[in-house]
């Protein structure tokens, strides 16, 4: 299922599946809703967005509340996660798959919003999109880039070539075609083992990860390769890694490493 697109005066509702946005960083989440503001949309704020009722994030039921409700409102055209952290996998026991299928709408986020992107994707087909959350991509100094691409695939439905933000380069030569899955790197992983892990069948896997090591790359791709992921799929794509291609430093590169877990195969990367 593909959701609409985005026009002028729709409304955005925002949720916090992860951690909570606290007071220390009120400042950028109004940065944030000013940035959506100044395109011209309505924003609403889940009831929990800013709840530390564990004492580190909301509880499980009430984050996926949020999410249902804003599915369930006719008014909401799109859902926009505030963002990452390292706990939004709690919620999916809870959340109302009938509901996000019967009610399709754009959900984005990035980081450990991963896990509900896929999660979502596979118990209900719902497309979902991985990009900028409103915290750290909208609230802080969004580039024009990222303005751009959040017009061209949101608001005016673009698709085909997507625009580089920096050098891109071949890896593992090749072409190849099919559904675009992953996210970040250790989140997809925590599907691993429960129902909401999608199929990656004829698929192309697409990381991102944000201090991670090698030697942590290695163990991950191993994991993939031993649930038979890529056997699989047909292509890989790795993103910006910040904390190894900021490194001047840094030894290897996390596509070394997955050229070396993957030698025996051929998928393009």
């Amino acid at each position: 299922m593909i959701p609409g697109k985005l026009s002028k005066g729709d409304v955005i509702g925002i949720v916090s599946p992860s951690s909570p946005v606290l007071d220390n960083f009120a400042g950028q989440f109004r940065q944030g809703i000013a940035f959506l503001e100044g395109h011209g949309f309505e924003v609403v704020i889940g009831k929990h967005v800013s709840s530390s009722t564990l004492g580190y994030a909301a509880s499980p039921r009430e984050k996926a509340e949020d999410i249902n409700q804003m599915f369930a409102d006719e008014s909401v055209r799109a859902i926009i996660c505030s963002q990452g952290g390292a706990t939004a996998n709690a919620c999916l026991p809870h959340l109302d798959w009938e509901t996000i299928r019967g009610h399709p709408k754009i959900f984005l986020g990035i980081s450990d919003i991963t896990v509900l992107l896929n999660a979502i994707y596979h118990k209900t087909g719902l497309v979902t999109f991985h990009g900028n959350d409103l915290l750290w991509g909208f609230g802080r100094n969004p580039t024009y880039y990222d303005e751009q691409e959040f017009i061209a695939r949101l608001v005016d439905g673009r698709i085909g070539e997507i625009p580089s933000g920096r050098e891109r380069r071949m890896i593992r030569s090749g072409t190849a075609d099919g559904k675009l899955l992953g996210g970040n790197l250790r989140c997809l992983l925590k599907l691993a083992g429960t129902a909401y892990l999608p199929d990656f069948t004829n698929s192309i896997l697409f990381v991102e990860a944000i201090g991670i090591q090698p030697e942590e790359c290695d163990h991950l791709f191993q994991q993939l390769r031993q649930m038979g992921v890529f056997e699989r799929m047909r292509g890989a794509i790795i993103g910006y890694i910040d904390g190894l291609q900021n490194d001047e430093h840094a030894m290897m590169q996390m596509e070394d490493v997955l050229l070396h877990v993957t030698a025996d195969y051929d998928f393009p990367t």
